[in-house]
């Protein structure tokens, strides 16, 4: 038995031992990169580097032969002695480089090698791109070694001469031996051939194509050329000073479109004194044509626009909108706070089964036997499954939940009666000691690192333990609701933290509102960088409630506007249009741009829907039922589920929907269409209700300060010259006055609309259509108009419109101050 003991104690030393090896020799090479500053001084010793090479290839080339001697005494000669006798500008280190780089490997094909960590050190340093950088690099590695092996055919070919040797270098010189041990003279014909293949393949050079345009060039030009000899020589009025002479006519063959009859009409003209008179001709001219068809003029083909997109594709490469931001860090996992989970307290083995004796015991107290039962330890609650003897009513023991509560001493069980494909029913138990989840231990997980969701969302820990990872785009909107301090606004930081960890800035932007003022001002410091807001509005995180409602609009207009963009595009969502734009299949002058997904969060529904009713539930609706193709999706949270809050409108288009604990089981069915929400232990505990399944969840935890630190790490980095602007929407109630409105884009009918509707007291788009046979669209921007103006009130669905004026001496007066 000691033996035994010993044996299990010196295998666990070795394991540790080991694992802390692998710890020290496993290095995050991605925290040199964690920020800014490490970015700037790894570019910057780059440049130096790279100048520092250069300066000592150079000087090799004169120097070289001098100090071969003391590079080889490296080692055996004190550093100082080789050091004072090495004449290269950089010394020993000078010397020593420059014999592996030229001397050995590349000769003077090694003076191209810097230029790679120049470029890569300017973009670190700069930001930008001297050329491109991956494109140049290839260029510089065949370049490289091909005129390593070319120099050395060249001093090959010469004799071998060994004052020639660190032309090539050690690669080149070795390579053409090779190859004129193989082929002999023929080699330079393979050294050409590679030239040609990358001339070809990288540049896309074709030598063909190019003789065969050549060739119809030339045959185009001489067709030109003939064409212009072609002419017909008309005869020359006779001068002053001509003798007599009788005009001679030269008919050529000419091209005409039509036949041109040509009529004289000769009069009697009087000589001069001194002029000699011309005879005319006795009979007149005809002058005949040769009829030929028209020379047909080539005229340049329209390109076609899938062939230029893929010219462009091949030229420059995919679109990349992070370019936008190329230095962008995302935020490390560094920035969060590590916690070790072994110290947090488990579920004991004796906790387990005192908690199963209870169950038996009070099941069999109501004559309900257990042929089977079997424990799932989760973080928060421990879910016991039991298979009753056959004839037992499953409604019997859901009836009996508050039974098994008091024996228990619980603070409130769950009972799943069955469990979805289980053929079991659940019973699930709050733990004694709860779990901890922390937002790094699920951020790290490998579910989320490589989870390929449009908007990866991780929501927390399942029962049995599992990170579970969810796709916003295809929720595709998130209800929430939850009781004061059960957790709400931590689950909201953690959608946000989540999104932010993942996406780019160029890929996503946040629309927050927070009526409370409080929860979500950490946020502000993204406002360049993730958030977007309306034009010339000083906060980016939305608390009043007018800019609330002129907010929602603006997300319904730019919603339109992306529906414009993607019928042009044949696309049928937002992502089909952005892998079109990123293959450069259309035309930003069109109006195309790449298009950021776009989350809506607003973190108290009720104090909207108490303040602005209507005017909140309708954009809301509205983007609900439309918004998800076009990359526009929300999430609501509310600490009153209740049905003047979340309206049938509003909950009809979210289908997935998130509850913390609630008051009561009214509650906990207004949001999740089934009780169970009241019976969570507060504190994260949740239930999601998705693809028509309930999900038992632990939220995870984020404190304030881990979200300070993220917000601070982005927003110290370069973002954009301001937050992502969202379409102008002006209310009703629009700034300045009446008299103020810019008269000059309404329509010219809008006077006699205005008195048309003023004499049937009427506010309808149909009765301006049908009075004054216009048709809908234009009927319906007049109505409009009339609204800005003030005659008509707002829509009102399908009611006609209120009428402000009654007689048509008001509203002449009130068209003509507003000058229409």
């Amino acid at each position: 038995m000691a033996e035994n003991t010993r044996r299990s104690s010196t295998r666990n030393a070795k394991s540790k031992t080991k694992e802390k090896s692998e710890r020290q020799l496993s290095f995050d090479w991605t925290s040199l990169t964690s920020s800014p500053k490490n970015t700037l001084v790894a570019g910057m010793v780059l440049l130096v580097l790279s100048v520092l090479l250069e300066v000592a290839f150079l000087s090799y080339l004169f120097t070289g032969a001098a100090d071969q001697s003391e590079v080889g005494a490296l080692g055996t000669a004190p550093l100082r002695d080789v050091g004072a006798a090495t004449r290269n500008v950089l010394g020993v280190f000078g010397a020593f480089v420059s014999q592996v780089f030229v001397y050995r490997w590349f000769g003077l094909a090694a003076l191209l090698v810097p230029v790679v960590p120049f470029l890569a050190g300017w973009r670190m340093v700069f930001g930008t791109d001297l050329v491109n950088l991956s494109r140049t690099t290839k260029e510089i590695i065949f370049f490289t070694l091909w005129t390593s092996i070319f120099l050395g055919y060249v001093v090959l070919m010469s004799g071998g001469s060994t004052s020639l040797s660190y032309l090539p270098g050690g690669f080149g010189f070795y390579v053409n031996e090779l190859l004129s041990n193989l082929i002999g003279y023929g080699s330079i014909v393979v050294i050409l051939v590679f030239l040609f293949c990358f001339a070809v393949y990288f540049y896309n050079m074709n030598p063909v194509e190019r003789w065969q345009e050549s060739r119809e060039q030339r045959l185009a030009r001489q067709q030109d050329q003939d064409s212009e000899q072609d002419v017909d020589v008309l005869p020359k009025e006779p001068s002053n000073t001509s003798q007599e002479t009788t005009p001679a006519i030269s008919v050529l063959d000419q091209t005409y479109d039509d036949p041109i009859e040509i009529e004289e009409e000769t009069q009697p003209e009087v000589p001069e004194a001194n002029e000699v008179p011309t005879p005319l001709p006795e009979a007149k001219l005809e002058l005949e044509l040769d009829e030929a068809p028209p020379l047909e003029i080539p005229q340049e083909e329209e390109a076609d626009p899938d062939e230029l997109s893929e010219e462009i594709l091949r030229n420059f490469g995919q679109y990349d909108p992070t370019l936008d931001l190329p230095s962008f860090q995302y935020p490390t996992l560094d920035i969060l706070t590590e916690v070790d989970d072994s110290a947090q307290q488990k579920v004991s083995h004796d906790e387990l089964e005192s908690n199963k004796e209870r169950i038996v015991d009070t099941l069999a107290s109501y004559g309900i036997n257990i042929s089977k039962i079997k424990a799932t330890i989760g973080p928060t609650v421990t879910l016991y499954e039991i298979i009753p003897e056959a004839g037992v009513r499953i409604s019997k023991i859901q009836n009996l939940e508050k039974d098994i509560a008091l024996s228990l001493a619980a603070l409130g069980i769950r009972i799943i009666a069955p469990m979805p494909g289980r053929g079991t029913i659940g019973i699930e138990v709050p733990n004694k000691n709860r779990e901890t989840v922390f937002i790094r231990s699920v951020l790290n997980s490998d579910r989320f690192q490589k989870s390929n969701y449009d908007l990866p969302v991780v929501l927390g820990k399942t029962v049995s333990n599992e990170i579970y990872v969810a796709d916003l785009a295809r929720m595709p909107h998130l209800l929430m609701a939850g009781a004061t301090g059960q957790g709400k606004s931590v689950g909201l930081n953690v959608i946000l933290a989540s999104l932010i960890y993942k996406k780019h800035p160029a890929q996503l932007k946040f629309v927050l509102v927070d009526p409370k003022k409080v929860e979500l001002t950490l946020f502000n410091k993204l406002e360049r960088h993730y958030l977007a807001k309306l034009p010339n509005s000083d906060e980016a995180i939305i608390t009043d409630t007018k800019k609330v409602i002129h907010t929602l609009n603006s997300l319904c207009i730019e919603m339109d506007n992306r529906y414009d963009l993607l019928k042009e595009a044949t696309a049928r969502n937002l992502k089909e249009y952005n892998a079109k734009f990123v293959q450069r299949k259309l035309n930003p002058e069109n109006g195309h741009h790449f298009l950021p997904y776009i989350v809506l969060v607003i973190d108290e529904l009720a104090d909207l829907m108490m303040t602005a009713g209507k005017e909140v539930e309708t954009p809301i609706a509205r983007l609900a039922q439309l918004a998800r193709a076009v990359g526009i999706h929300l999430v609501l949270a509310t600490q009153r589920p209740s049905v003047k809050v979340i309206t049938g409108l509003i909950k009809a288009n979210f289908p997935a929907r998130l509850s913390f604990r609630v008051t009561s089981s009214i509650d906990s069915r207004t949001i999740l269409d089934s009780g169970g929400a009241e019976q969570l232990v507060g504190q994260g505990d949740m239930l999601l209700a998705i693809n028509s399944e309930i999900v038992r969840l632990q939220c995870p935890y984020i404190d304030t300060r881990e979200i300070e630190d993220v917000c601070e790490f982005i927003g110290s980095q370069r973002g954009y010259g301001e937050a992502y602007a969202l379409p102008e929407y002006e209310g009703e109630d629009g700034d300045g006055s009446r008299a103020d409105v810019d008269t000059e884009d309404f329509d010219q009918l809008l006077p006699d609309a205005a008195r048309l509707v003023i004499t049937h007291q009427q506010g309808s788009t149909s009765l301006i259509q049908r009075k004054m046979k216009l048709g809908y669209n234009r009927a319906g921007r007049i109505m409009d108009q009339l609204e800005i103006l003030g005659v008509v009130g707002p829509f009102t669905g399908s009611k006609a419109r209120d009428v402000m004026f009654h007689d048509l001496e008001s509203l002449e007066q009130h068209l003509n101050s507003v000058g229409v």
